[in-house]
């Protein structure tokens, strides 16, 4: 008798983050690298059911219990990878034996139909509060060097 292959059970990420569920997409900003991502549905989903006791093979069959829709591994397999990269799930996840994939294999794999299900995690890098803010320009009035672009206030005046 073979030995059974231990699945991974991934868990999400739940300290020094905001988060907030929109229709479609749940978007979470990372308050200790300051950056937010926005994941469509089928990473929200993906996201939600790792709680560390679920094996990715059982998130595949929830998922597709909720969309009634078939959810191979692959698919899991590629938004948990994805979650990973962007420092969302804490526990390690297992490589794939067949090594890494892109989205654009699963598209040739299982059709550009299937691209709009496919797990996306979108993210941005948010600018600290000084690089927010606006400069002024040469020849603008102003009071202090922080104000101007260059750096440099002078006689009231940005050179």
């Amino acid at each position: 008798m073979k030995n059974p292959v231990r699945q991974a059970m991934p868990r999400a990420r739940q300290e020094g983050l905001l988060v907030r569920e929109l229709n479609d997409e749940t978007l979470v900003y990372d308050l200790h690298r300051h950056k937010a991502h926005c994941l469509n549905s089928t990473a929200a989903l993906i996201w939600k059911y790792c709680d560390g006791q679920t094996s990715e093979s059982d998130i595949a069959r929830i998922i597709e219990g909720e969309q009634n829709t078939p959810v191979h591994s692959d698919v899991i397999r590629f938004g948990l990878l994805q979650l990973k990269r962007t420092h969302l799930i804490e526990r390690q996840i297992t490589r794939s034996p067949d090594g890494a994939f892109s989205r654009r294999d699963l598209i040739k794999r299982f059709g550009a139909a299937a691209a709009v299900g496919l797990p996306l995690v979108t993210s941005v890098l948010a600018p600290r509060a000084v690089e927010a803010s606006t400069c002024l320009g040469f020849g603008a009035a102003c009071t202090l060097n922080g104000q101007c672009c260059s750096g440099l206030c002078l006689a009231l005046v940005c050179t």
